[in-house]
C-alpha cells in the first residue's frame, strides 16, 4: 500500500521516524509473542496428557524438576500471565514514543502555519478567508497527524502482527494458514472496493461543509448589528443549517461504513470455523482439537487486527484532503523567526517618502504612484482625499505593513526594510477607526503585548490620564483590572479611541498614526478626541502626529494638510 503522506513528513522528524517505525515493528512482534505464549496453555487445556508427549513441555517439566502435574500447569499459567503483563507494559512504553512523535509533529505544523500566516503580512491576511486560515492552523494540522499519520502507524503495526502470525501458522500447519488468508483477504478486498471512492468524497465534502459552517458563525457574530437590522439571520441560519446537514449526513454515512470491517471479519471467521468443522467431521483425536484451537485463537486475534487495518485505512482515505493542504504550505521552508526585539529607531529628523508606488498582486493599477512627501519630527500632518484615493494604503506602507512596489520610505535617511521594520514599529503608535480590543483586562489592552509582571503601573496611570480615561477607569468595579469583555463590545466609540490613544502613549511612541480614528464618532465625541490629540501635541512638541480624516474639522489642529488624489 502506498502512503501518499510519507513525502511531506517534516525534515526534523524523518530521522526520528526510523526509530518510531522500529518501535511499531517491536510492538507487532510483542503482540505476536504474547499470542504465542498462550499456546502452551491451550495445549494443556485441550490435552492434559500432552506433557509427556510434547517435546517442549516435557523438557520444561524435567528442567524445572516438577513432581506434580498440577504444580507444573500452575507455573506455566503464572509464567504466561507474568509475560503478558510485562509485554503490555513494554508495549505501552514503546507506544509512548509513537504518541510523542505524532503530537510533536502536530505542534510543529500548527505553530509553523500560525507564524507563517502572520509573517506573510497584512496583504496576505486580507486576501485570504480567515476561517480557512484558522482551520488550517487549528484543525487541518491535527487531522493530518491524527487522521493520516497515526492510522499509517496502526496499519504497519497490525500488518506486522498479521505477517508474523501467518508465517508461524504456516510452519505449524499450512492448511490453517491458507484458510486464514482465504477468510480475511477477500473481506479486505471487498471492503476496499466498496468504500474507497466514497471515503475520498466524504472527507472532502465534510471539509467544505465545516469551513462553510465556521464562516457562517464568524460572520453572524462579527456583523451582528447589521445582520439583525437587515433581518439577515434567517438567511445566515439557513446557510448554517445547510452546512450542518452536510456534516451530519457525511458523518452518518461514514459511521455506517465504519461498521463494515466488523461485519466482514465476523462473517469470515464464522465461515472459516464452519469449514474446519465440516472438513474434520467424524475425525477424532487430540491433534484435531489442538489444530482447531490454534486456528480459533489465531483467527480471533486477527479479527481486531484486520478491523484496525480496515478502520485505519478508512481514516486515512477520509482525511487525505489534508495532505495537499499541508504539502502546499511547504512547512520546512517556513521562516519561523519572530522578531521580539524592543529596540527602537532614534527618530530625530524626518520621515521621507521618495517616489513611492504600490499595487496589489491581483491588480494591474497602482494604488499609490510616484508619491513623495517629507514629514518633519514634531509636525502635525493631516491627510485627506476621497474614498479609494489610497489613504489607508499609504498608512499601511508607512506603518510597514505593505512593501512598496516602487520607491522607498526613509526614517532619518535610513530606508525602511524587513530588517528594521520591527525597530520602526516599536517607535510608532497606531489608532485605527475600529480600535482592536483583546479579550482581557483594560490594563492588558493598554499595555498590549507586555507581560503582566513587566507592566509599569506609573507609566500606565500617566497614559490613562493623558488620554482622558481616568473618570471611565475609576467607574469600573475593578478599575483598570476589569475585564474589557469580548472585543470590547460594551465600550462606546469614544472609549475605544481613548484606549487606543492610551495604548500609544503607554508605548511612549514618537510618531502617532490616526487612521479615520474619529470618523465613526458623533460630533461632540469627535471634538473631545481631537482636543485630546491637540493637547497631547501641545504637551510634547517632539511628538509627530499623522492623521487621516474625511472631515475638515478633524484636521483643524494640523500644521499642514495634504490632499491625496487617486491614480487613474
Amino acid at each position: 500500500m502506498k502512503f501518499p503522506a510519507s513525502d511531506i513528513i517534516p525534515k526534523p522528524f524523518r530521522r526520528k521516524g526510523v526509530w518510531v517505525v522500529a518501535t511499531i515493528f517491536m510492538r507487532g512482534l510483542l503482540n505476536f509473542l504474547g499470542l504465542a505464549m498462550l499456546l502452551p496453555v491451550l495445549v494443556l487445556i485441550l490435552d492434559p496428557e500432552s506433557i509427556a508427549s510434547n517435546r517442549i513441555l516435557a523438557h520444561l517439566y524435567q528442567l524445572g524438576g516438577f513432581e506434580s502435574t498440577g504444580w507444573f500447569v500452575a507455573c506455566i499459567c503464572a509464567a504466561v500471565v507474568i509475560f503478558i503483563v510485562a509485554k503490555s507494559l513494554l508495549s505501552l512504553w514503546l507506544y509512548r514514543s509513537e504518541r510523542d512523535y505524532i503530537y510533536s509533529m502536530y505542534r510543529y505544523l500548527s505553530r509553523r502555519l500560525y507564524i507563517d500566516y502572520h509573517n506573510r503580512g497584512l496583504a496576505f491576511i486580507k486576501s485570504r478567508n480567515s476561517a480557512v486560515l484558522s482551520r488550517n492552523v487549528n484543525v487541518v494540522s491535527l487531522t493530518f497527524v491524527a487522521g493520516v499519520l497515526r492510522p499509517m502507524a496502526v496499519i504497519f503495526s497490525e500488518a506486522t502482527l498479521f505477517m508474523l502470525l501467518f508465517v508461524a501458522l504456516a510452519l505449524y500447519n499450512v492448511v490453517a494458514a491458507v484458510l486464514i488468508v482465504v477468510i480475511f483477504l477477500p473481506a479486505v478486498w471487498l471492503y476496499v472496493r466498496l468504500v474507497r471512492n466514497r471515503l475520498n468524497r466524504y472527507g472532502e465534502a465534510e471539509n467544505r461543509a465545516q469551513r462553510a459552517k465556521t464562516r457562517s458563525v464568524i460572520d453572524t457574530y462579527r456583523g451582528y448589528s447589521d445582520i439583525e437590522i437587515c433581518n439577515a439571520f434567517p438567511r445566515m441560519l439557513a446557510r448554517f443549517d445547510k452546512a450542518m446537514e452536510e456534516v451530519v449526513s457525511v458523518r452518518s454515512r461514514n459511521a455506517s461504513l465504519s461498521m463494515l470491517p466488523q461485519m466482514f471479519t465476523e462473517t469470515g471467521l464464522a465461515i472459516g470455523l464452519s469449514l474446519m468443522v465440516l472438513a474434520n467431521l467424524g475425525i477424532e483425536g487430540n491433534q484435531i482439537k489442538i489444530l482447531f484451537g490454534v486456528f480459533a485463537v489465531a483467527a480471533l486475534r486477527l479479527m481486531p487486527s484486520i478491523r484496525n487495518i480496515m478502520g485505519s485505512w478508512a481514516s486515512l482515505r477520509y482525511n487525505r484532503y489534508t495532505i495537499p493542504i499541508i504539502r502546499d504550505e511547504h512547512v520546512d521552508d517556513i521562516d519561523t523567526t519572530v522578531d521580539s526585539s524592543a529596540e527602537r529607531f532614534e527618530f530625530s529628523r524626518e520621515i521621507r517618502l521618495d517616489r513611492l508606488s504600490f499595487r496589489f498582486d491581483d491588480s494591474d493599477r497602482d494604488v499609490i504612484h510616484d508619491f513623495s512627501l517629507t514629514i518633519a519630527k514634531g509636525e502635525r500632518l493631516g491627510i485627506r482625499g476621497r474614498s479609494g484615493a489610497g489613504k489607508t494604503t499609504l498608512f499601511n506602507l508607512m506603518l510597514g505593513f505593505y512593501k512598496p512596489t516602487g520607491g522607498a520610505i526613509y526614517v532619518d535617511g535610513e530606508p525602511l526594510t524587513d530588517d528594521n521594520r520591527r525597530k520602526w514599529q516599536n517607535t510608532i503608535g497606531y489608532v485605527s477607526q475600529n480600535v482592536f480590543i483583546a479579550d482581557g483586562t483594560f490594563v492588558e489592552n493598554i499595555a498590549l503585548g507586555s507581560r503582566p509582571e513587566e507592566i509599569d503601573r506609573q507609566r500606565l496611570d500617566r497614559a490613562i490620564d493623558m488620554a482622558n480615561l481616568r473618570e471611565f477607569i475609576d467607574s469600573l468595579p475593578l478599575g483598570v483590572d476589569t475585564p474589557a469583555g469580548e472585543c470590547g463590545n460594551r465600550l462606546s466609540g469614544g472609549q475605544r479611541q481613548r484606549i487606543g490613544i492610551a495604548r500609544a502613549l503607554y508605548k511612549e511612541a514618537d510618531v502617532l498614526f490616526f487612521d479615520e480614528a474619529t470618523s465613526s464618532l458623533d460630533n461632540s465625541t469627535e471634538q473631545n478626541i481631537n482636543a485630546a490629540i491637540e493637547e497631547l501635541s501641545a504637551r510634547n512638541k517632539e511628538l509627530t502626529i499623522i492623521v487621516i480624516a474625511h472631515r475638515e474639522s478633524s484636521l483643524d489642529y494640523c500644521d499642514r494638510i495634504i490632499t491625496l488624489d487617486s491614480h487613474e
